[in-house]
């Protein structure tokens, strides 16, 4: 194990970025077997049972290891086995900042195909769910992104963890349109054509932000229940600024991606969703607020999803308005 400890720029990701992209020159046919995964997990250091047995589900996996960064986002981290790197951030930068260190990192090594992100208090119990991940991107060119099923330790499926309109059934296999940011593997090819994490999010709707941009550039997402991620049964209202954010968040999305005739429609039908599933008072305060400072404040560069981008989105069963 070798950790570094990190004051991280923009600088150091242009560098990582400029140094994969010099590695894309000819290469080798790839195979199944040679096809490089690589993980990211980000940990405030405040779950240290649930993070090793994360760790070690992750190295257990069948086939050639996983290429694993771990980022300490504002924390020490512990002790971790010589084939893991660690990277200490001097600061809690946000999850999705803590991701795109360590996806930098990835790509910095030039050779990995595609990359998971995975909660640290989660747990991969299949053995074989990296071999599922490159057979199926192998499969399929097309492929982008696969959403893996989220169970709680009953093997329960929470309505909200499955990433369509029609959830009753969580164990049915499908594309999709969004995924799950807590447990999911990203090609590299769409990670260099649509950008990283959505750092200014923070926390809430970046899923969806990376699944649009993916859909708008022909990238498929399949939802695969057959790859489990094991994880606490929760409620993401637990969070202090569950209802702000998610509803800044929404208003960022509407203004980066959709065409102007559809930004009413998606942000009039979430702020219907919201007074019907009856938040608490304070809650709904708070995500008024939200939606006020998602007008107010910088949403990052507007690039309007095409058309045909909605048609195909309709078609998948979830049209960019709910």
């Amino acid at each position: 194990m070798f950790t570094t400890a990190l004051q991280w720029s923009s600088t150091s990701e242009e560098v990582a970025r400029v140094a994969y992209a010099g590695s894309q020159l000819a290469q080798a046919p790839i195979t199944a077997r040679n096809f490089k995964l690589g993980a990211v997990i980000v940990t405030m250091g405040n779950r240290p049972v649930q993070f090793k047995a994360l760790l070690d589900s992750v190295r257990a996996q069948v086939g050639p290891p996983l290429e694993v960064v771990v980022v300490g986002n504002g924390t020490a981290l512990p002790g971790l086995p010589e084939d893991v790197q660690g990277i200490e951030l001097p600061e809690n930068l946000g999850l999705l900042a803590g991701r795109n260190v360590g996806l930098a990192v990835l790509r910095g090594r030039r050779d990995i195909d595609a990359v998971l992100h995975l909660d640290d208090d989660g747990l991969l119990p299949d053995p074989h769910s990296a071999e599922k991940l490159r057979a199926a991107f192998m499969a399929d060119p097309s492929l982008g992104i696969i959403g893996f099923r989220i169970a709680d330790e009953t093997g329960v499926s929470q309505r909200r963890h499955v990433p369509r309109l029609r959830a009753g059934d969580p164990m049915r296999a499908s594309e999709v349109t969004t995924f799950l940011g807590g447990g999911n593997a990203i090609r590299m090819d769409v990670v260099e054509e649509t950008g990283d994490w959505p750092a200014e999010f923070y926390w809430a709707h970046e899923e969806t932000d990376v699944a649009w941009r993916a859909l708008d550039r022909g990238w498929r997402i399949a939802y695969r229940p057959d790859i489990l991620l094991q994880h606490p049964r929760t409620s993401p209202s637990r969070h202090p600024v569950y209802y702000r954010m998610t509803a800044r968040n929404r208003v960022w999305l509407a203004r980066r991606h959709l065409p102007i005739p559809l930004v009413p429609l998606y942000l009039g039908a979430w702020a219907l969703i919201t007074i019907l599933r009856r938040p608490p008072l304070a809650g709904l305060r708070d995500w008024m607020a939200g939606f006020l400072e998602g007008w107010r404040s910088p949403c990052g560069l507007r690039r309007p999803m095409r058309w045909r981008t909605v048609w195909r989105m309709t078609r998948l069963g979830r049209p960019p308005i709910v």
